[in-house]
């Protein structure tokens, strides 16, 4: 009889199930760079735009994780991209992730995240890389796609943001925070955008994620319905504090609307 192969999530899986000690080396070795593509689709009818969500990067220097992250997001070749903040944690990273984030061949939107600002870098040098590729930094503010279908609207996430969406498009709302949705009420969004939670990093199957940050309320990870319309919550592809994930990979997502 043929021996049937284990796929490398079964044998986690099984190990896992076996041993504590290999559920510690899966969480250091294994899954802080096993990346996942998630694929999100937002509506029944034939997709007119697909756009790839990144979020909470914390470059360090792991150029080669870094470039990892940038050409699986060229495989994916998406009309555009959405950054939800925390590029970095410390300055002296800047100039490198910049570097990086020009290599993606799509336009790049995004907002900052509470790391971005606490690195004290100048803004400036970020909206002019985003704006080389297409795309543009979104400071409490809004930018169409070359099309001119889709309305991206971004948090400058220093104060809850005050944006209307345009009636006329499609809109996607780009946040850090994942509680602030409930402060984009009364209006309502196609998607609304969120990283910073990482997803917990380290999730107990049944009970979820042992810690998260403030500003998470109850939306830890993935898709929820919010009066604001439908809120994805990325785990992100960096990490912070502990360079360890347990049931949480990172991930970029790819949407079809």
């Amino acid at each position: 009889m043929k021996r049937k192969l284990l796929t490398r999530r079964q044998f986690v899986f099984s190990a896992l199930v076996g041993t504590p000690a290999a559920a510690v080396a899966d969480s250091i070795w294994i899954e802080p760079d096993w990346l996942n593509v998630r694929r999100i689709r937002l509506t029944r009818n034939p997709p007119r735009h697909r756009f790839v969500h990144l979020t909470d990067i914390h470059h360090k220097g792991d150029r080669a994780y870094f470039e990892k992250v940038v050409n699986e997001i060229n495989k994916l070749a998406p009309d555009f991209v959405c950054f939800t903040g925390d590029l970095i944690e410390e300055a002296k990273f800047l100039v490198e992730s910049l570097e990086l984030l020009k290599k993606i061949r799509a336009p790049l939107y995004g907002c900052p995240g509470n790391h971005d600002y606490w690195a004290h870098v100048e803004f400036d040098e970020i909206a002019e890389a985003f704006a080389s590729t297409g795309g543009a930094w979104l400071m409490d503010g809004q930018a169409k796609t070359k099309d001119g279908n889709v309305t991206i609207n971004g948090a400058a996430t220093m104060n809850p943001p005050s944006i209307v969406p345009d009636p006329q498009t499609k809109n996607i709302m780009l946040i850090h925070y994942p509680e602030w949705v409930e402060k984009l009420e009364p209006h309502r969004f196609d998607v609304v955008l969120a990283g910073h939670t990482h997803g917990g990093q380290v999730r107990v199957p049944g009970y979820g994620a042992l810690v998260l940050p403030w500003g998470t309320g109850k939306y830890d990870l993935g898709m929820f319905k919010t009066e604001a319309g439908p809120l994805y919550v990325s785990s992100g592809v960096g990490w912070f504090a502990l360079n360890v994930r347990f049931c949480c990979r990172p991930e970029i997502v790819l949407f079809e609307m």
